[in-house]
């Protein structure tokens, strides 16, 4: 039995055969004399290429859609924008005039974009993963060579690859794979978050040590230790059901007793049932965004009251905290017609997009909302208004929920008014958080974008990835101010970003104060499972050593300790 050592990607366990995933070697024929080249032809054979791959990018992105949620789909969408990137369609296409074939020049052009990225962690290494992914496409068109597929894999496989790509994570069949071990990666990477959306074990940035892994060895995929287990012994074999963390249905405590609600994600409905599945206390964060994408119109009042009492149905007595529309930034809806924006991240979305351009679609929303909120179990319904950076946005929104409470009232519709709360993602909100809280019920702070306000560091941008850090100091006082300010205020205060679902940092949110954390489903159990071992005091003590810290390695030496 030898074990490997690698990150913990999917909080999961499975053992399995080992089956390696190694495409085809994309071999380029040897470059003829430019003098020779057609470069019609070639200019030809590169846009067609490219229309072949668009189509490919599309129907891997609804398959994303469908299987792991909008969110994670989104990534196909920077693939499409690789694919039309203008410094690179035009360094390929002047290759192809001075007499490069078309795909000489695609690798060349490609291979230059990725070297910058290379052996760079974190944000940059995503996008060095998914240029190979753009340029791999391209090539195989050209070179005519046919995609593996990934997803027919027998029962029981262990795939183990230098690297998986997004699309290639995206084709895995999760009943059929027991788990992932990559040479490379990291726990970030777009395939390990499509991994954990399907939640298939994963073991991330193992090194080179995997590669001596044969085929058909038995291996053991251990995610929440990051650890791969060669020839496991019987023992250990046994210990996989152990090593998940069992789903707990009930509410946790942690070991003095203060109760910590654990809720889920949700981004469509597909992902209520496996909500339940691993144990979630409610719903902290559904989005509603997915009645209003990849249609012609919007939704109309009928279709959404029917997804919000699905919510309550499929958590009875559980609170399910839906968010109002959020689109803008980075969601762009076409029959919207939303202008475009230098800086859409600080333009008009959310909130601002329902009390303005369209209110109309707030209004259709609130009276699905106040209507759903009057039926069996519509007392567990919360509702959340993101992008809040104003009390007057907070105030307007009670006014409006008010107008149409007044509308149903006259026109004989059962109704109610559920608890109101707000997103916290801009620091004006974390700054003015005890005077949104006197008037509303519960504020969850959405930690990506809060972070990239925080940090004035756009989320999609590259340049500026080692900035957006939730675990910055900067970041953790923003946190630390919106729950004690929530909490003198009168409301609850909740996580609905990333990090809620990391369990290595539940004893640090834990001891910032917070009361709910809510997560992609797949890590409720893990996280439950964390809360159970927590002592109050020592999270509290541990959270202000963290907040005292003035870098981020001193934040990460403080949990290291813990």
């Amino acid at each position: 039995m030898t074990t490997l050592t690698g990150i913990g990607s999917t909080p999961l366990s499975g053992v399995g055969t080992a089956r390696w995933f190694r495409p085809d070697a994309l071999e380029l024929p040897d470059r003829p004399d430019p003098e020779t080249v057609d470069t019609a032809d070639q200019r030809e054979r590169f846009e067609d290429a490219r229309d072949a791959a668009r189509e490919a990018i599309q129907t891997a992105r609804d398959r994303a859609a469908e299987r792991v949620g909008e969110d994670e789909a989104a990534v196909f969408d920077a693939h499409e924008q690789f694919l039309d990137d203008p410094q690179l369609v035009g360094q390929i296409e002047d290759a192809i005039d001075d007499g490069t074939t078309a795909e000489h020049a695609v690798s060349d052009a490609y291979g230059d974009a990725v070297s910058q990225f290379e052996g760079m962690e974190g944000r940059m290494a995503e996008r060095a993963d998914d240029l190979r992914d753009v340029r791999d496409r391209l090539l195989r068109e050209l070179l005519g060579v046919e995609t593996a597929d990934l997803g027919s894999l027998p029962d029981g496989t262990v795939l183990l690859a230098e690297r998986l790509t997004p699309s290639d994570t995206a084709e895995l069949d999760p009943e059929a794979v027991a788990g992932i071990a990559t040479v490379t990666g990291g726990r970030t990477s777009h395939a390990a978050i499509i991994a954990r959306s399907l939640a298939i074990p994963a073991v991330v940035g193992v090194g080179d040590a995997l590669l001596d892994v044969t085929e058909g060895a038995t291996v053991l995929v251990d995610g929440e230790a990051g650890e791969v287990v060669l020839d496991p012994d019987e023992k250990r074999r046994e210990s996989v059901s152990e090593l998940d963390a069992p789903v707990e249905t009930e509410r946790v405590s942690t070991a003095d007793g203060r109760e910590i609600e654990v809720a889920a994600n949700v981004g469509r409905p597909a992902e209520l049932d496996p909500a339940v599945a691993r144990g979630a206390d409610g719903i902290g964060l559904f989005r509603t965004e997915f009645l209003f994408l990849d249609r012609e119109g919007p939704p109309g009042e009928d279709e959404q009251f029917e997804a919000i009492t699905a919510a309550l149905n499929a958590f009875p007595g559980e609170r399910v905290v839906v968010r109002t529309l959020d689109v803008g930034g980075d969601k762009q809806v076409p029959y919207l017609d939303l202008p475009s924006e230098p800086n859409p991240f600080l333009g008009r979305r959310g909130v601002r997009l329902s009390l303005s351009a369209h209110a109309d679609l707030f209004e259709t929303q609130l009276r699905a909302l106040l209507r759903a909120a009057a039926t069996d179990g519509g007392g567990d319904l919360a509702v959340m208004v993101p992008m809040v950076a104003r009390v007057e946005e907070v105030e307007d929104v009670l006014e409006r929920v008010e107008g149409v409470a007044a509308d149903l009232e006259r026109e004989g519709v059962a109704h109610a008014v559920p608890d109101l709360g707000a997103m916290v993602e801009t620091p004006a909100a974390t700054e003015m958080a005890e005077a949104l809280a006197a008037r509303l019920d519960f504020l969850s702070i959405g930690t990506n974008d809060l972070t990239q306000y925080v940090m004035a560091a756009d989320r999609e941008n590259d340049g500026v990835a080692d900035l957006h850090d939730p675990l910055h100091p900067a970041v953790l006082r923003a946190i630390d101010r919106t729950v004690r300010a929530g909490h003198d205020g009168g409301a609850w205060v909740g996580m609905c970003g990333e990090m809620a679902g990391d369990p290595d940092l539940t004893p640090l949110l834990v001891g910032l104060g917070l009361d709910e954390l809510s997560m992609s489903a797949v890590t409720v159990p893990a996280v439950k499972q964390r809360v159970g071992d927590i002592d109050s005091e020592a999270a509290r003590e541990l959270a202000g050593e963290a907040l005292a810290c003035e870098t981020r390695a001193a934040v990460q030496s403080a949990l290291a300790r813990e």
